[in-house]
């Protein structure tokens, strides 16, 4: 099927037409935030489907309760699909919402609310690897052509909310103060407990240790594949296709490095450090897979 037929430019976002529309668009910016709502943001395929485990355990203190009984896309809607409209009221307080907006989408009650933001950042390595098969099973987006192909059409922003550059730097431009955290898939991934913590107290939530380790075993990769509310098993074949590619494929930390050559390493990082150039922000990771001196020695032991 031809772009023009999956997608739909939204000034100058490419997003799906399966998941997204004007009216749920419009839907998203009259939203009213509330104050004690908690939205994570990612570029696609940073670890929406995580924080959409993580958010109501945290949340309600560890009750399993949302994660074993409603799918992951009722419980912690995306704010700009189609579905929120249908479950917005069913949503208990406080909130957990999850968008891949860019900052300058986002609706005017959040810049004017109290809501906490959690943003995900992930390799952007590790991204387009996810993302190309991530294309291969979804029959609502575009084929993504060779491995070399899907690195220029990302690097060039001609992928759903376009460039990750664009995105990160909209929401680290962004003067929300102790409204936002950055956490890394990466820092989720080699040590979740750590994490969970960070998220807790973020939130306010002052969770003991044996709460934090039923969230970790709950939200664990081998816990999400078999959880049939998680794993995307409920979704048709029409839409996803796993025999393509599972959607819990791995859940690792670079896998990059079993996909791209060195001059399609050389390309991605060229392009993004020029695109970052004069940001007064560095990333948690060198893009040319050496640790990065700024992370810990626990970080710093990722393959990223």
């Amino acid at each position: 099927m031809a772009a023009e037929d999956l997608y739909f430019m939204h000034h100058g976002l490419m997003l799906p037409k399966e998941t997204h529309c004007q009216e749920s668009l419009a839907f998203a910016q009259d939203f009213l935030f509330e104050d004690n709502d908690a939205i994570a943001v990612t570029y696609p395929k940073s670890g929406t489907v995580w924080m959409q485990e993580i958010l109501p355990l945290v949340l309600n203190e560890g009750d399993l309760t949302p994660i074993l009984t409603i799918p992951n896309w009722d419980r912690v809607p995306w704010l700009e699909e189609k579905r929120l409209q249908e479950v917005v009221d069913q949503l208990p307080s406080p909130r957990g919402l999850v968008t891949h907006f860019p900052y300058q989408f986002m609706p005017p009650s959040f810049k004017t609310s109290s809501a906490k933001v959690i943003y995900v950042m992930r390799n952007p390595k590790d991204i387009i690897v996810s993302s190309y098969y991530f294309h291969q099973m979804a029959t609502f987006l575009e084929d993504p052509g060779t491995l070399d192909e899907f690195i220029d059409k990302f690097l060039q922003g001609r992928v759903l909310f376009g460039k990750w550059t664009n995105h990160l730097k909209s929401w680290k431009r962004a003067e929300l103060g102790d409204r936002i955290l950055f956490i890394t898939y990466e820092e989720m991934v080699q040590d979740l407990p750590s994490a969970l913590r960070r998220i807790s107290d973020f939130l306010g939530k002052n969770l003991s240790s044996e709460v934090i380790q039923k969230i970790a075993d709950t939200c664990s990769f081998k816990s999400m594949q078999a959880n049939v509310m998680s794993n995307f098993s409920l979704i048709s074949k029409d839409y996803m296709d796993p025999d393509k590619s599972p959607f819990f494929r791995k859940g690792v930390a670079g896998d990059w490095k079993k996909h791209f050559t060195a001059e399609q390493v050389a390309r991605i990082s060229s392009t993004i450090y020029k695109e970052l150039e004069g940001e007064n922000f560095t990333l948690p990771w060198t893009l040319d897979g050496a640790a990065d001196k700024g992370l810990s020695n626990k970080m710093s032991a990722l393959e990223i």
